[in-house]
């Protein structure tokens, strides 16, 4: 049976954008379809973000004060923001990272169980 496109990605968890994001920026600045292409990359194209979830959640990260963003020009020479993680946000991904890594092991650990374990 043929996937369709639909199928080929997978949908991100509730509350993933934001940590994904901050990584993203983590690695360097970036515009916002910048962020959205490195999202994509870091996945193997896995996870495809769409800019409407992409730029409420860079303005909500930004009034946050966990990222922060200045004018700048684009690779193809037009005005682009440019966003950079602030103290704050370095914080707040580590924390993150650590709380989703947690999580993960705890599903994977539910995951592996077994009859026997039951």
């Amino acid at each position: 049976m043929a996937k369709n496109a639909r199928d080929k990605h997978i949908n991100l968890l509730q509350g993933t954008l934001d940590l994904l994001i901050l990584k993203a920026v983590s690695l360097g600045p970036l515009h916002g379809y910048g962020v959205l292409l490195r999202i994509q990359q870091l996945s193997g194209e896995e996870l495809v973000i769409h800019q409407g979830s992409l730029y409420p959640a860079l303005y909500r990260l930004e009034h946050q004060g966990v990222i922060t963003s200045e004018w700048g020009e684009s690779e193809n020479n037009r005005k682009a923001k440019y966003y950079r993680l602030t103290r704050a946000g370095r914080a707040r991904l580590e924390a993150e990272t650590r709380r989703w890594r947690r999580m993960a092991g705890i599903v994977g650990g539910i995951l592996n169980a077994t009859a026997e374990e039951a």
